[in-house]
């Protein structure tokens, strides 16, 4: 039958352009009815436009176009598609309107594919009405499939044009943020109508490719299947931004609804009532402050207590080091320093020394720390910042010129402050190089260019000092207790060999001392590191708490005093003494001050 059908396209083709004589239909109806209409459709248009009077070349041309409408793409072909719907349905119509009785008989072979057994009488035949029904089919399912195609076609334009529109509402509310922290700052009710009109739109798309996927069943074997897999967006400036092919059979589209229903809730479950909890904070901060300030009393429990009210880790999931709690915690730092400069003021009428110098460090410490937030908020890009925390700021400042300006005063307050506590701290630490007597000051600090009388030999800090005083050029020894106050206290004088406790032979004058008796008593060794006869000079005294000097004694010692151990039962002070190879030897002197060893 192919061979034969090729012979024929053969004889057509040489008829027409070799021998130039018109097609003739029998000839024609061997394609047509071996259903080569690719090969048949040429001639057949050919002779249509002679033949305007063959009903059965109008049914084939029919034919023609619905099989070609069968293979057409639903989609990459719909014009072409619904193009040759609406031919088909033209001849087919053409044909219902000219195929008769008539026809019937005088053509019956071109009908034969209608010859069908008669249920009544039971023979086989060509029925005018057979054929008009199964016209009237093609026809009825021909508009079907294009009304079907037409609704195809419109339910997936419109998914896929609505998610590129969602996928463009995304990016335009992405791409104006540096990152998310930035998005979820800066948000806004803008946003947050944006977020629900993504959703809205995502969803739509969603219906129509629903319904697209409906109508594709309708149509039965299209060649397409898609299996939609949806997408969490997580990272905010990589994810969502993909464009997605609606004919592939694994369609992945991003989430949109997902991520704009999250992000919509985080905005008015956290962050709306995060800034509302900002602003609140703040005015809580400026009360404590302003009842600081008008009662002069300390708040340190109170800020203690707020602190712990503020939600900050909350707000960290936003924001690693958030504005507010920059200036949140500058305020504290103030309050805090104006509360501990409240309670140091009932501590500084003590007369300690060291307890007034623990109190300004304290102090200098706060202020630091003061100096410190301001000077990292004013270095910070404020015009940024402002924007990311625009409720807050206006709310609680104004503007951003008005918060600038309390940073930068709050600085000077720290500048000013330090100055002034420095300068008392200095002076502190000079009253702590000093006892301070009604007529003297005796040094409690080693200086070779020490312009004084008293010349320290020992210094033991916060117990006592000794050393040798020049009213002219004969030295005389001295003792005094270092009290907290830096004043006198327990104290003596005594004489020192003159010839040998000189001013130049400062150097090599050492000192030794020791406590016994609870603190009770006091004892003082001077020596000089030069020998004099081969022996070491030593001067030795015992100060009483209450009696003051109790005696005083010279002695020659034949190695170097290197300790002195006080022996409470019996009341004598051993000197241990020793030399330079290591040898150790023992000096005892009895509660009189006499050499009894």
């Amino acid at each position: 039958m192919v061979r034969y059908s090729l012979l024929i396209l053969f004889l057509l083709q040489f008829s027409l352009f070799a021998v130039g004589q018109k097609i003739k239909y029998k000839d024609l109806f061997v394609l047509l009815n071996a259903k080569q209409y690719d090969k048949a459709e040429p001639f057949l248009k050919l002779y249509l436009q002679e033949n305007d009077d063959n009903p059965n070349a109008y049914l084939y041309m029919g034919i023609i176009f619905h099989d070609k409408a069968g293979k057409n793409n639903v989609l990459t072909e719909t014009e072409l598609l619904l193009s040759n719907i609406d031919s088909a349905v033209l001849f087919y119509d053409k044909a219902f309107q000219t195929i008769d009785e008539k026809e019937i008989r005088k053509n019956d072979e071109y009908y034969q594919a209608f010859n069908r057994r008669d249920f009544r009488t039971g023979k086989f035949g060509i029925s005018l009405s057979d054929i008009q029904v199964d016209i009237e089919t093609y026809i009825k399912g021909l508009n079907e499939r294009k009304k079907n195609v037409l609704n195809l076609r419109k339910f997936f334009d419109e998914s896929q044009a609505k998610y590129t529109r969602a996928g463009n509402q995304f990016e335009k509310l992405q791409s104006p943020f540096s990152d998310e922290r930035d998005f979820y700052l800066q948000s806004d009710e803008a946003m947050l109508s944006a977020l629900k009109n993504l959703s809205v739109v995502f969803d739509s798309s969603m219906l129509m490719f629903d319904n697209y996927k409906k109508t594709l069943e309708l149509l039965g074997n299209t060649g397409y299947n898609q299996t939609v897999s949806l997408v969490e967006i997580k990272t905010f400036k990589q994810d969502g931004i993909t464009k997605a092919d609606f004919a592939l059979d694994d369609l992945r589209l991003w989430d949109y609804k997902l991520w704009a229903e999250s992000v919509s809730k985080k905005i008015t479950e956290e962050i709306n009532p995060l800034r509302d909890h900002l602003v609140s904070y703040d005015i809580k901060i400026n009360k404590l402050r302003d009842k600081l300030i008008k009662d002069s009393v300390s708040v340190s429990k109170e800020i203690a207590e707020l602190r712990v009210e503020l939600n900050k880790e909350k707000l960290k999931n936003y924001d690693s080091d958030p504005l507010p709690v920059s200036l949140f915690n500058m305020k504290f730092s103030e309050i805090e320093y104006l509360s501990q400069v409240i309670e140091n003021d009932l501590k500084r009428d003590s007369a300690n020394v060291h307890l007034h110098l623990e109190l300004l460090n304290s102090e200098l410490k706060s202020i630091q720390e003061i100096d410190s937030l301001a000077t990292k908020i004013l270095s910070t890009n404020l015009e940024k910042e402002a924007i990311n925390y625009q409720h807050f700021v206006s709310n609680a400042y104004g503007n951003m010129s008005v918060l600038r300006s309390g940073v930068k005063t709050m600085k000077d307050f720290a500048v000013r402050e330090y100055a002034k506590r420095n300068r008392e701290w200095e002076n502190t630490m000079q009253a702590l190089k000093w006892i301070v007597t009604p007529t003297d000051s005796i040094p409690l600090f080693f200086d070779d260019e020490l312009n004084s009388k008293f010349y320290p030999i020992i210094v033991s800090e916060n117990s006592h000092t000794a050393g040798l005083m020049f009213a002219d050029t004969i030295a005389t020894g001295y003792f005094y207790t270092i009290t907290p106050a830096h004043r006198l206290a327990v104290h003596a004088s005594f004489e020192v060999d003159a010839t040998i406790f000189r001013k130049r032979n400062l150097p090599v004058t050492k000192g030794l001392s020791t406590t016994g008796g609870k603190g009770l008593t006091y004892f003082v060794l001077f020596y000089s590191e030069t020998k004099v006869d081969d022996k070491y000079p030593v001067q030795v005294a015992k100060i009483g708490k209450d009696y003051g000097l109790i005696w005083q004694s010279s002695f020659q010692f034949e190695l170097q005093p290197a300790d002195l151990i006080y022996m409470v039962d019996s009341n004598e002070l051993s000197v241990k003494t020793t030399s330079p190879t290591g040898e150790n030897k023992m000096v005892v002197i009895d509660k009189d001050g006499k050499r009894i060893l």
